[in-house]
C-alpha cells in the first residue's frame, strides 16, 4: 500500500447525533491491494475511492463497525417479504463502475428526497466529476450492483470483495420505490451472493444507535460489532 498523507479533522458537529461532536481521521492513498483493504476494514475503517477514514472522536464511540456471519444468518419475517416481494420484479447485474446521466439523476432525487424526509444535508446535485471520484475511481477493482425494474434503474450498489467478505460501501434508490424497501433488498442480495460464494461475512459499515439512518443496520442478525479494543464481538443476536 502507498500512504499519501493522513489527517485528523477537528472536532465539529456530528452528522449522526447532533447532540455530539465528531472528528474523522483520513489517509489518502496512492495504491492499496484488496487484501491490504480487508486488514483496514477488518480494524474498523472504511472508504471512499482512495480516501480511507474512520472516526476517532475525543468524547465519542457510538460508531460501530457492523458485520454479518454469513453462514449464521437467518431472515426475519420482515426480510422474507421483502424478497419474496422483490425476487421475482427486481433484476440484479454486477458490473464494472461508470458514471450514468441515468444513475446522477437516480443519485440526486435519492439526495433530494433524503434531504427533504430525513433530514439529511443536501449539497445539491453530484457532477460526473464527483461521482466518479467517489464511486468509480478506485485503488483495486469495485463491483457496481445495478437493480432494475421493468428495464428502469431503480437501485445502484457499490461493493467491495476482500478476502474476509463483502463490504457496501455506498447505495441509493429510487424514492418513489420505497415500499419495496430495495436498501434492505441490497443487504440480502449481498448475504445471498456471499453465501453462494462462501464468503465469510458481509461488512455493513458503521451503526450508530439514535441515527435512523444507520440503525436499520442490525436488523440483519445475528450480527458482530468491533469493540474498542478492536475485537470484533457479537452485538445483536
Amino acid at each position: 500500500m502507498e500512504s499519501l498523507f493522513v489527517f485528523t479533522t477537528p472536532p465539529g458537529a456530528c452528522s449522526y447525533l447532533p447532540d455530539r461532536r465528531s472528528s474523522l481521521t483520513y489517509e489518502i492513498v496512492g495504491r492499496m491491494t484488496a487484501k491490504e483493504y480487508g486488514a483496514r476494514l477488518t480494524a474498523g475503517w472504511r472508504r471512499f475511492g482512495f480516501s480511507l477514514f474512520r472516526p476517532t472522536c475525543p468524547s465519542c464511540t457510538a460508531c460501530r463497525s457492523l458485520r454479518i456471519p454469513v453462514a449464521a444468518f437467518a431472515p426475519d419475517r420482515s426480510q422474507r417479504r421483502c424478497l419474496a416481494l422483490n425476487a421475482g420484479d427486481v433484476h440484479l447485474s454486477v458490473g464494472v463502475p461508470e458514471v450514468t446521466d441515468e444513475k446522477l439523476d437516480l443519485y440526486d432525487r435519492f439526495h433530494a428526497f433524503q434531504a427533504d424526509h430525513v433530514g439529511w444535508s443536501d449539497h445539491g446535485p453530484k457532477s460526473a466529476s464527483d461521482y466518479a471520484e467517489s464511486f468509480v475511481d478506485n485503488p483495486f477493482v469495485t463491483e457496481e450492483w445495478c437493480y432494475r425494474l421493468g428495464g428502469r434503474l431503480v437501485g445502484v450498489g457499490y461493493v467491495d470483495r476482500v478476502p474476509e467478505g463483502l463490504s457496501l460501501i455506498y447505495f441509493f434508490h429510487d424514492p418513489d420505490e420505497r415500499s419495496r424497501s430495495l436498501g434492505t433488498f441490497n443487504v440480502l442480495s449481498a448475504l445471498r451472493v456471499a453465501a453462494e460464494q462462501k464468503l465469510p461475512h458481509v461488512y455493513l459499515g458503521y451503526y450508530v444507535e439514535g441515527c435512523r439512518s444507520l440503525e436499520y443496520k442490525a436488523r440483519f442478525r445475528p450480527n458482530e460489532a468491533l469493540d474498542a479494543s478492536g475485537v470484533w464481538q457479537p452485538f445483536k443476536g
